[in-house]
């Protein structure tokens, strides 16, 4: 059996095996595909096939009835239940004073019928006079003389009179101006001509070469840095 200590005494995997696959090749000549794309061999851990097995069913495990209908076996069907069971298997009996509810319409009585109610049950049995509330909303006609003139004071006279116009103000432009003979007989100067005229445009790729290179980038030196920044990465780079 191997100890705690033989087993700690192994050495860790080697997980970088396999090594990537390199995206750049510096070589005049792409290298050959193969049919298997992939030059990568997966290797399962124990742990990991263990993991990629099926669930295994419980042995307590039991399948549902294949039927709804159940088969009743001999000895049911002829077996005598218990007095017990008979009790159970009787409807329940209402409680003590229990009464079954009123129907929605009870059955009048002829007495009720045929009676003749008193004075007093024709008084109560008028509806009820709503009282008409005085509020400042409403006017009494008895307390209030609507036929006695009334003359209003100076002060309501001069807020009941519309508003004046402003003496400057002046009223809305109509929408089609008169225009005068010297305008329609006007000529347009050469500046006038000039502003008048749309703006020439150009579409927004019209004229633009992407290979063109320009006469300051020619001349350009790269500096140390940029040398430095151009050179491929050595991991990149095939061993020769």
């Amino acid at each position: 059996m191997v100890t705690r200590t033989d087993r700690l005494a192994q050495p860790k995997p080697n997980l970088l095996r396999f090594p990537d696959r390199r995206s750049v090749y510096w070589l005049d000549e792409l290298p050959t595909r193969t049919k298997n794309t992939s030059t990568t061999a997966f290797e399962l851990t124990p742990r990991l096939e263990q993991l990629t097995q099926s669930k295994q069913s419980s042995r307590f495990y039991e399948e549902s009835r294949r039927s709804p209908e159940w088969v009743v076996s001999a000895a049911a069907l002829k077996a005598c239940p218990s007095q017990r069971v008979c009790s159970l298997a009787l409807p329940r009996v209402p409680v003590d004073g229990w009464e079954p509810d009123r129907p929605l319409l009870a059955p009048l009585s002829t007495a009720v019928k045929t009676a003749k109610p008193s004075p007093r049950i024709r008084h109560l049995a008028q509806p009820k006079r709503a009282k008409m509330v005085s509020t400042h909303f409403s006017v009494n006609s008895s307390t209030h003389a609507f036929g006695i003139p009334t003359t209003p004071s100076s002060r309501i006279l001069q807020l009941a009179s519309p508003k004046q116009v402003h003496a400057q103000h002046a009223l809305a432009r109509p929408v089609s101006w008169p225009v005068p003979d010297r305008v329609l007989k006007a000529v347009a100067s050469e500046r006038v001509q000039t502003l008048a005229r749309p703006k020439s445009r150009q579409a927004l790729f019209e004229g633009y070469d992407p290979y063109r290179v320009s006469p300051a980038a020619r001349a350009a030196t790269a500096s140390p840095r940029l040398l430095e920044l151009s050179l491929p990465l050595p991991r990149k780079c095939k061993s020769q």
